[in-house]
């Protein structure tokens, strides 16, 4: 079953971390999470059919971005896992409300 198909409403979150060794020592070894995909300055886990993501930021307060699809993603941050219907509807109703973006949506 894909996450799109689940009964269970999903969501993203990154947030920074100033370790990634203890990241994974304490998400990974402690809590038990599967790691999924990662790179030098992030890591993936799922936490129980979440996405939870570390990004390195390894001065406390600094302000970090993570380069997706050509954008800079501020983290932390916060998303829903949608379809690709949902999320231009909700993309849509954000216009219509005159919300301000920091980003953009995009697909």
């Amino acid at each position: 079953m894909s996450v799109l198909d689940s009964p269970i409403p999903r969501f993203h979150l990154a947030m920074p971390v100033d370790d990634l060794a203890a990241a994974r020592r304490f998400y990974g070894d402690v809590l038990g999470l599967e790691q999924g995909r990662s790179a030098d300055t992030w890591v993936d886990w799922n936490l129980h059919g979440h996405q939870f993501v570390t990004h390195l930021a390894p001065e406390r307060g600094q302000r970090i971005h993570n380069p997706v699809d050509g954008h800079d993603v501020p983290v932390p941050h916060f998303g829903l896992i949608l379809t690709i219907a949902e999320f231009h509807a909700l993309a849509e109703r954000l216009r219509a409300a005159r919300v301000e973006f920091v980003m953009h949506p995009c697909a």
